[in-house]
């Protein structure tokens, strides 16, 4: 209007980058309950992560469905925007919509990497060398992953992965294991540029 309000001038002062990622991480994320789920978005997205898929694991204590379901992922996205900005991330990662463990498995069967984090697996998290692509890491429910679930994604192509001793919650396992695996993505990378 003639007051100049409700116009908006700018000037654009730096156009700013960010190269395709390599690898690009996904977290499969089982859905916790009450404010985890926050704060498991809030970690992996200021550590980084590209997607992170909402998985409605057999042993998750929240369900989401219908408008229920819609409003969380809707939440799950706000969270990881305003993460993004905290962080000061050029991208935002992608909420994926609500997968059933046959989705895990389809999405882990074209991974060029993909693993699970679960307690009884012998393989470190550490001793991994993360390819190049597409890496996928599913973190399971509070109560774990179900035996069918792991059976189903090691069919798949994925491996079962430890961390250490001790057992996180669903909320921060995912910041942890996913800390470990590009810190190690980034070695084996880094070395193979020399």
């Amino acid at each position: 209007d003639a007051a100049g309000r409700g116009t908006l001038t700018m000037r654009v002062a730096q156009v700013l980058r960010d190269p395709f990622p390599e690898p690009r991480f996904v977290c499969v994320q089982a859905l916790p309950k009450n404010d985890r789920a926050e704060l498991a978005v809030d970690l992996l997205t200021e550590l980084g992560v590209d997607e992170i898929v909402p998985w409605q694991a057999s042993r998750s204590v929240v369900r989401w469905s219908g408008e229920r379901g819609e409003r969380s992922r809707a939440k799950w996205q706000t969270v990881a925007r305003e993460a993004s900005k905290q962080a000061r991330r050029l991208t935002v990662p992608v909420v994926s919509p609500l997968a059933s463990t046959r989705d895990v498995a389809d999405r882990l069967r074209e991974a060029e990497g993909a693993y699970v984090l679960h307690e009884t697996a012998t393989t470190p998290v550490l001793a991994l060398r993360p390819p190049l692509g597409e890496v996928v890491l599913v973190i399971g429910p509070e109560g774990g992953v179900a035996p069918d679930e792991l059976a189903a994604f090691e069919a798949a192509g994925a491996v079962a992965v430890v961390m250490g001793p001790t057992v996180l919650r669903t909320s921060t396992a995912g910041a942890a294991a996913m800390t470990m695996i590009r810190t190690v993505a980034e070695l084996v990378h880094w070395g193979d540029e020399e």
